[in-house]
Protein backbone atom coordinates (compact mmCIF):
# COMPACT_ATOMS: atom_id res chain seq x y z
CA UNK A 1 0.00 0.00 0.00
CA UNK A 2 1.27 3.05 -0.86
CA UNK A 3 0.51 6.03 2.00
CA UNK A 4 0.73 9.77 0.94
CA UNK A 5 2.12 12.36 3.21
CA UNK A 6 0.43 14.78 2.38
CA UNK A 7 -0.32 15.87 5.99
CA UNK A 8 3.23 15.83 7.48
CA UNK A 9 4.21 17.72 4.27
CA UNK A 10 1.56 20.60 4.79
CA UNK A 11 3.08 20.60 8.90
CA UNK A 12 6.50 21.32 7.60
CA UNK A 13 5.47 24.06 5.21
CA UNK A 14 3.11 25.52 7.59
CA UNK A 15 6.23 25.72 10.15
CA UNK A 16 9.02 26.75 7.41
CA UNK A 17 6.28 29.84 6.21
CA UNK A 18 5.05 30.34 9.37
CA UNK A 19 2.04 30.38 8.38
CA UNK A 20 -1.12 27.97 8.87
CA UNK A 21 -1.30 26.16 5.23
CA UNK A 22 -5.07 25.15 4.53
CA UNK A 23 -6.84 22.89 1.82
CA UNK A 24 -8.35 26.11 0.61
CA UNK A 25 -4.34 27.01 -0.11
CA UNK A 26 -2.92 24.25 -1.42
CA UNK A 27 -6.01 23.46 -3.75
CA UNK A 28 -5.73 27.43 -5.20
CA UNK A 29 -1.74 26.95 -5.59
CA UNK A 30 -2.06 23.81 -7.10
CA UNK A 31 -4.90 23.53 -8.85
CA UNK A 32 -5.79 20.22 -7.54
CA UNK A 33 -9.51 19.83 -5.84
CA UNK A 34 -10.51 20.42 -2.47
CA UNK A 35 -12.23 16.69 -2.63
CA UNK A 36 -9.11 15.29 -4.11
CA UNK A 37 -6.48 16.72 -1.38
CA UNK A 38 -8.77 15.42 0.89
CA UNK A 39 -8.66 11.74 -0.47
CA UNK A 40 -5.41 12.12 -1.35
CA UNK A 41 -4.55 13.36 2.75
CA UNK A 42 -7.23 10.82 4.34
CA UNK A 43 -7.92 7.94 2.17
CA UNK A 44 -5.03 5.19 2.31
CA UNK A 45 -4.20 3.34 -0.83
CA UNK A 46 -5.79 6.09 -2.97
CA UNK A 47 -4.97 6.13 -6.84
CA UNK A 48 -3.53 9.48 -7.09
CA UNK A 49 -3.30 10.99 -10.45
CA UNK A 50 0.98 11.06 -11.67
CA UNK A 51 -0.05 14.46 -12.67
CA UNK A 52 -0.93 15.21 -8.99
CA UNK A 53 2.32 13.87 -7.79
CA UNK A 54 4.63 16.38 -9.66
CA UNK A 55 2.11 19.21 -9.00
CA UNK A 56 2.65 18.48 -4.69
CA UNK A 57 6.26 17.29 -5.48
CA UNK A 58 6.99 21.06 -6.86
CA UNK A 59 4.51 23.09 -4.42
CA UNK A 60 6.59 21.58 -1.86
CA UNK A 61 10.06 21.20 -3.59
CA UNK A 62 10.34 17.23 -2.65
CA UNK A 63 10.76 14.29 -4.61
CA UNK A 64 8.17 11.64 -4.94
CA UNK A 65 10.16 9.59 -2.16
CA UNK A 66 9.30 12.57 0.15
CA UNK A 67 5.09 12.47 -0.31
CA UNK A 68 5.09 8.81 -0.56
CA UNK A 69 6.04 5.86 1.77
CA UNK A 70 5.78 2.53 0.86
CA UNK A 71 3.87 -0.58 3.48
CA UNK A 72 3.88 -3.79 2.38
CA UNK A 73 0.90 -5.40 2.58
CA UNK A 74 0.79 -8.49 4.57
CA UNK A 75 -1.84 -10.51 2.83
CA UNK A 76 0.64 -10.27 -0.36
CA UNK A 77 3.08 -12.42 1.44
Amino acid sequence: MIIINLKELMVKKSAIDGKRLSYDDLSESTGIGLSTLSRIANKPGYNIKSADIEKLCLYFDCTPNDLMTIIPDNSEK
